[in-house]
């Protein structure tokens, strides 16, 4: 018992020096403070025993502005759309703009994105566990933080949960804000081919909406980031202190931050150009971490702004649930997201994928982009609780090595 309390302490205070170092950073996406964090963090890990990697990787810059220049032009092309000759020139212009925004959100081709200038980031590679093992665990994290915005005002979810606690409890899928953004070109796209000039102007009126809220969010100052995203940097770090005292022969464990997560995947990228082909997807697990300071953890079951995608291979998810379970630390099942993270790249790229995040009493991340992201509003025994399961998950994969991914039909 003593020694579990210990391991307890010692957890607590790794991850409050963490996060309480990195908060005071400001780390928007490619930023200074981004790389002054990714250069603190490799060291950090260098310390804990870790071989360390700081990877310099370019990304391309989107999200607020990009996304709003777009509804934007919807906007504008509401308004050609309105006058008689202008109708059908308007309706392209729309269905073109709503194309480019379902493509950005949702980790397409990146047709329009692509078009600007490339950024660096900085991602930090760390390997603990057994070098030498062909087994491969990515426990993956971010360290960028985000902008604020009105948007982001958790008032009326905290009043729907207050007032409709049972329809809040039945809900296992985020609410789906893309598709509001996505809604005003299709408005003025099928208003336009249909002559319904009523569709054409709630079509504007909506993508001004849009417009107008994203432009907050480009102007906003950058959150302190505690929980979205330090909390699972921080779990990183006292993973890998964890992994040093008491190593895991057999497995190769990856602690992995990328950069510019915030932008709607960045550094990522630049990750998967450099790792992939080394990685083989019949023996490389991918857990990722993305804001687990709210009261309970959360197995995401899948993601996707347009249209949900479950991740890959239901066994391994499994597996964590199991080792959260024997770890005392039972996780919440079922839920989607309606947001993107970082797990669709290593998805999409056919590996075994599973995210934890964090949820409080409404089903939302606490201070989710809002200036109250802070250290002191952590709940670090949610924190304690992700380090003790990824662990747990990486003893599972290292005493068992005919665990393999579920095969494809």
């Amino acid at each position: 018992m003593s020694s579990a309390v210990d391991r307890c302490g010692q957890d607590t205070t790794v991850l409050e020096e963490v996060v309480e170092h990195l908060a005071a950073l400001q780390r928007g996406p490619g930023s200074p403070g981004e790389a002054q964090a990714a250069d603190w963090l490799a060291d950090r890990l260098r310390a804990a025993g870790c071989t360390v990697e700081v990877e310099e990787v370019d990304f391309y810059d989107g999200y607020a502005k990009l996304i709003g220049s777009l509804a934007a032009t919807v906007t504008l092309s509401g308004l050609i759309a309105g006058r008689r000759r202008g109708r059908r020139w308007g309706g392209r212009l729309a269905a073109l703009a709503g194309l480019a925004i379902a493509d950005d959100v949702s980790n397409g081709p990146r047709l329009v994105r692509r078009r600007t200038a490339p950024r660096r980031t900085q991602n930090v590679v760390a390997v603990a566990g057994d070098p030498d093992a062909e087994r491969t665990l990515v426990v993956l994290a971010h360290h960028d933080a985000a902008p604020t915005g009105l948007i982001f005002d958790d008032h009326l979810q905290t009043w729907l949960g207050e007032r409709f606690p049972g329809i809040l409890e039945r809900m296992d899928t985020s609410l789906p804000l893309w598709w509001l953004v996505l809604a005003a070109p299709a408005l003025v796209a099928s208003g336009a081919a249909l002559q319904r000039r009523g569709a054409i102007r709630a079509g504007t009126a909506l993508a001004a909406v849009s417009a107008a809220a994203l432009a907050d969010i480009a102007r906003s100052p950058i959150v302190p980031g505690a929980n979205d995203n330090l909390s699972a940097v921080a779990v990183l770090v006292a993973l890998a202190e964890r992994l040093a005292q008491s190593p895991v022969p057999g497995l190769r464990v990856l602690l992995v931050s990328c950069g510019a997560e915030e932008v709607i995947q960045g550094g990522i990228y630049g990750f998967a150009d450099l790792h992939f082909a080394e990685l083989d997807r019949e023996r490389t697990w991918f857990l990722v971490l993305d804001s687990i300071g709210s009261p309970r953890l959360a197995l995401v079951e899948g993601e996707g702004p347009v249209v949900m995608e479950d991740y890959h291979d239901r066994t391994f998810r499994d597996l964590v649930a199991r080792a959260a379970e024997t770890a005392g630390a039972p996780l919440r099942r079922g839920m989607r997201a309606r947001n993107s993270t970082d797990a669709v790249i290593p998805h999409r790229a056919g590996y075994p994928t599973a995210l934890l995040v964090s949820l409080n009493r409404y089903k939302a991340i606490t201070h989710y982009h809002q200036a109250s992201d802070t250290p002191e509003n952590l709940h670090y025994r949610t924190l304690r609780q992700a380090v003790v399961v990824c662990e747990a998950v990486a003893r599972e994969l290292a005493a068992n090595p005919w665990i393999g991914p579920e095969p494809t039909a």
